[in-house]
């Protein structure tokens, strides 16, 4: 994998993955012990090219979909999705030769809605994990409300406020360009946001 096609993250980053290997690790135990679940998944929306680059030692350090592989217990499979070809690539590499890891390329609101929750429904007894950690205003509402009803899949979500804040989260919002307000409608769900923002 070379460097140059890894994306390059922060201390931060670096903090958010250990909460997440720290979270996964928990939930894989916790639903090993529950005998009336059948399967459990590890879902990664935004899965990214499976590892990182540190800004700070400028080492290769594990990213979601790695950590999530190296959990014990394991999960039963894990599904990862990204929208670019290159970290698709990079996915099927890491996960070669295992029959427990879909890896998809495309948007991950289609992608989730139309091929991975079918697969984790309650009367089914099926569990999963759905990391969701976007590079801007993403998912769309509609994949997190699915996620809810279903009442099978546990969304560990990072809300993107800097997107938000250099695009929509505007102090003059007559300024704000249509394009991105319906992003955030996207996002949101509906135009409520703009009644809860500072923007109102």
């Amino acid at each position: 994998m070379a460097d140059q096609q890894i994306d390059e993250v922060g201390y931060w980053t670096e903090i958010k993955l250990n909460i997440l290997r720290d979270y996964s690790q928990a939930y894989a135990r916790i639903l090993k012990k529950q005998t009336s679940i059948k399967h459990f998944s590890y879902i990664d929306g935004f899965a990214g090219a499976g590892r990182h680059k540190t800004k700070r030692t400028g080492e290769v350090i594990d990213g979601s979909p790695a950590i999530a592989l190296d959990i014990q217990p394991p999960f039963d499979h894990y599904h990862f999705i990204d929208l670019d070809g290159n970290r698709v690539e990079m996915l099927r590499q890491l996960s070669e030769g295992r029959n427990d890891v879909t890896v998809y390329e495309g948007d991950c609101n289609k992608v989730l809605l139309d091929e991975v929750f079918p697969q984790c429904r309650y009367e089914q007894y099926r569990r999963a994990l759905c990391v969701l950690d976007p590079y801007g205003l993403n998912p769309d509402w509609e994949v997190v409300h699915k996620a809810a009803e279903m009442k099978s899949i546990e969304i560990f979500i990072n809300f993107m406020i800097m997107d938000a804040n250099m695009n929509v989260l505007w102090k003059n919002p007559n300024k704000v360009h249509p394009s991105q307000i319906i992003r955030m409608n996207a996002f949101w769900g509906d135009d409520s946001w703009k009644r809860t923002s500072y923007i109102t």
